[in-house]
């Protein structure tokens, strides 16, 4: 069976079905009334005032959902579970990089913890509406930082730890954050990194594209991870262990206006600058909780959830705190990377805690993949019953794999299609009704309503590539770039503009069982000779070989064919390095060829140690693309190796 057969179909397991949140109904009472339906997930949630209308669309592309409504975030997520008589229900698993680092946290604690955190910050005198820029490993603290923000009113900016102080400067200057809350450093393979030392540069100007001193920033929270020593600012610098547990656990969360921003995350733009994408707090949460409850079949105190993200990014803020959180979920927390000490440790806090969800990223598990199959082998998985998929659409060979290795052959797998615009998933089987097929996020949930068009807006016919657009407004969906609605109109609504669409930027299809296939970001559409082929096409292709663990395929400027493919592969752990490199890769071609079409057939093939990738699993393509054509590739800074590019020059085998 080929990497690309579009027949082979995983039906539901009946026992699964039967005690599945989510049943086929959902999709008829969706498909009844759709803003009935949201107003009925709204209403798992805790509200002080009730909502008068679901939706105003009078101002679009700006919405307004659940209007008048007023809600807290953070009593959603930790007040009501403890009034409920669940306070001693474990929230928070952390497991630190170091091997004897772990710390449980339940329910009441962390309602504790987040008062005496927000208790702090208001007595530095923030209101609600304030920014606070949040640059931090994933420590108990930064979900503390996060819903004690969420408390006071307070819009959080995560940054993500990895990223320099330049970023971490235009950030803190585009929201004007009061306030930063960091860590003297965190761990990384087994070694501390300082983090305390970028915010200092940030704020100072040090080697950063600003002038002078950030401004607006007052205060600088600093959290005790390693014992680094800091360099430190009488007056501004203050130790989390010093001023926040001698606050009072008494607070009052206040209700706020379901429109009220919740948070603001960056997210690179097509200019230099990125774009702080605006979320608000009741439609957001109405969505994270919906989606989490029934994609993921969370049942509460029977489920140990795990949701490998950094909260740097999108999946970390929805599926790492807010949605499972607001479900009363027990929730695994990992500092590290996955191979510290070894290839085990993930596999090894599986079999530990007993995780029965597990979401994560195909390049992820294209890394269990060129590890091998033996590490997952030696643990005992079997607490696992769902697996999920996130960030980029999962090769079937992935998926696969994932599935028999570490969902024990029989565990449904929920290949999700999201982005941080959208907030939440918008495109996914859900586990108890979806027949799947491998590598295809099959079909929009319940709510959502998806097409996909041709440049002129018309539906293509199956089987033909498009543009994937949502034509429907939905709750979580952002509400502007921060300080810029006119970029935000530009961005992702004037493409359609007449037809009011919502262009997402990714290529899609429905094949002929109308099943959806997201071919990637149409910028990663490839034009060959007049051909459009998709880089995920290619690369799946390619990872169907046995030799061939992970690919990234970019298309370069060809004098010839206008574009040329050009691929980089890591070779699986058991493939014999002497094995004769210039056949292989010949081998590799033909693979291409038979699978997609002669035209796909990669003009260059370079067997790589390693890809380029940020700390959150993401390839960054844009440097091998400028490497295929002769070009420096500029800034490695966010790389979790910068290094990584030198070794592909040094080390990589060209054919």
């Amino acid at each position: 069976m080929t990497d690309h057969d579009h027949t082979q179909t995983y039906a539901p397991d009946p026992a699964f079905t039967a005690q599945a949140n989510a049943q086929a109904d959902l999709y008829d009472a969706a498909g009844a009334d759709r803003l009935a339906f949201w107003d009925e997930q709204a209403r798992r949630l805790d509200w002080s005032t009730e909502w008068s209308e679901v939706l105003d669309w009078s101002d679009a592309p700006v919405a307004k959902w659940f209007v008048g409504g007023r809600l807290n975030v953070a009593h959603n997520c930790v007040d009501r579970h403890v009034e409920a008589g669940n306070g001693d229900r474990v929230a928070i698993h952390w497991i630190g990089e170091p091997e004897d680092d772990a710390r449980d946290i339940t329910y009441a604690e962390l309602k504790d913890e987040v008062s005496r955190a927000a208790n702090y910050l208001s007595s530095l005198g923030l209101v609600a509406g304030d920014r606070v820029a949040i640059y931090m490993p994933l420590l108990p603290e930064v979900y503390i930082a996060m819903l004690a923000c969420a408390r006071l009113g307070l819009t959080h900016s995560v940054v993500f730890a990895g990223f320099s102080p330049n970023a971490l400067r235009q950030r803190i200057d585009d929201a004007e954050a009061k306030v930063v809350i960091t860590a003297d450093g965190q761990f990384r393979r087994g070694k501390p990194a300082p983090l305390k030392a970028g915010v200092d540069d940030a704020l100072s100007g040090n080697g950063v594209d600003a002038e002078g001193t950030a401004e607006s920033v007052q205060t600088v929270l600093v959290v005790r991870r390693t014992g680094l020593d800091v360099e430190w600012t009488d007056g501004r610098d203050a130790w989390w262990d010093e001023v926040v547990p001698q606050q009072s656990t008494e607070h009052t969360p206040e209700a706020f206006d379901s429109e009220h921003p919740l948070f603001l995350l960056y997210t690179s733009g097509t200019t230099g600058k990125p774009k702080g994408i605006v979320h608000t707090s009741g439609g957001y949460l109405t969505q994270a909780s919906y989606t989490h409850h029934n994609v993921f079949d969370h049942k509460p105190g029977q489920d140990v959830y795990w949701c490998t993200a950094d909260v740097g990014w999108v999946t970390g803020h929805t599926y790492g705190v807010y949605a499972p959180l607001s479900n009363g979920a027990e929730c695994i927390v990992y500092e590290g990377t996955p191979n510290s000490p070894d290839e085990h440790r993930h596999f090894q806090i599986i079999e530990k805690y007993g995780v029965t969800i597990y979401y994560s990223a195909p390049t992820l598990v294209r890394t269990f993949m060129k590890w091998g199959a033996e590490i997952p082998a030696a643990h005992d998985l079997s607490s696992i019953r769902l697996l999920g998929s996130v960030g980029e659409p999962i090769n079937p060979e992935a998926w696969r794999w994932y599935r028999d290795n570490l969902g024990g052959g029989t565990a449904p797998i929920v290949d999700t299609w999201w982005q941080t615009e959208t907030g939440a998933i918008m495109i996914s089987p859900l586990p108890g009704v979806t027949e799947t097929k491998p590598g295809s996020a099959m079909r929009p949930l319940p709510g959502i309503s998806v097409s996909i068009v041709d440049n002129e807006a018309k539906e293509v016919a199956a089987e033909e590539q498009g543009f994937l657009v949502l034509t429907e407004p939905w709750p979580s969906m952002l509400r502007g770039i921060w300080g810029d609605m006119e970029r935000y109109r530009d961005t992702y609504w004037s493409r359609f503009a007449e037809e009011g669409y919502y262009f997402a930027g990714d290529g899609a299809k429905w094949d002929s069982d109308g099943a959806l296939w997201v071919l990637g970001r149409v910028d990663d559409v490839m034009n060959i000779s007049g051909h459009r082929i998709s880089t995920s096409e290619v690369e799946s292709a390619l990872v169907g070989h046995r030799a061939v663990a992970e690919a990234a395929v970019v298309g370069a400027n060809d004098e010839t064919t206008g574009q040329a493919i050009v691929a980089y592969v890591i070779l699986r752990g058991n493939v014999d390095a002497e094995e004769d490199r210039q056949k292989l890769i010949d081998e590799l071609r033909a693979e291409v060829s038979r699978e997609i079409s002669p035209i796909a057939k990669p003009r260059d093939i370079t067997i790589v140690p390693e890809l380029p990738k940020t700390r959150s699993g993401k390839i960054m393509r844009r440097l091998l693309k400028d490497m295929a054509e002769g070009r420096d590739g500029g800034d490695t800074s966010t790389l979790s190796d910068p290094t990584i590019m030198e070794q592909i020059r040094e080390k990589g085998t060209r054919g």
